[in-house]
């Protein structure tokens, strides 16, 4: 049965995270989810909708994803039309925080940070991960906090949507 699977019928984002090893179910939202474990991934969709936002995505990088994978998830949640603002959500215990900021900032590097990107790290090597994604240059929200990460998700999603809708250009002034 498995030699009769045909991928151009796949969403094509699932097929580009399968190549990878990266677990990734395209939904219907605007807020782009990147976290590790599907417990807290889970967890994450919730909260979002408890604020009033939608996620875009279910994108779980596991417990031992490189920083080559984390790139790539960011990548395709960067490439994705819906998502108007990225949620990193990282629980480090086995995986390391300062791995994901790692891979943040160099897909960052790679292809830019067209979207707002909020990231919430908490756990292994959490204070090396916060200095990497400080000293990158790149402007990113980050909060210790979930709700309070989701909740600036869904605000900043709604700013960008309401801009695109009256086809106004919107940007961020982050501090550094």
């Amino acid at each position: 049965i498995f030699t009769k699977r045909d991928r151009a019928q796949e969403d094509p984002r699932e097929v580009e995270a399968a190549q990878y090893q990266l677990n990734y179910i395209g939904l219907d939202g605007s807020i782009g989810c990147l976290v590790n474990g599907a417990g807290l991934a889970m967890a994450t969709m919730d909260i979002i909708k408890l604020n009033g936002g939608s996620p875009a995505n279910f994108l779980d990088v596991g417990g031992g994803a490189t920083k080559e994978q984390v790139q790539k998830a960011f990548e395709i949640l960067n490439g994705d039309e819906k998502v108007k603002a990225i949620l990193v959500n990282i629980f480090g215990g086995i995986m390391r925080c300062d791995v994901i900021a790692s891979g943040v900032v160099a897909a960052a590097a790679k292809i830019g940070l067209a979207k707002p990107v909020i990231i919430r790290l908490q756990g292994t090597n959490v204070e090396a991960a916060k200095k990497v994604i400080e000293g990158s240059g790149y402007r990113m929200i980050m909060s210790d906090d979930l709700d309070d990460a989701a909740s600036k998700a869904v605000r900043i999603a709604e700013i960008v949507k309401s801009a695109e809708d009256i086809q106004v250009g919107v940007s961020f002034e982050i501090p550094l």
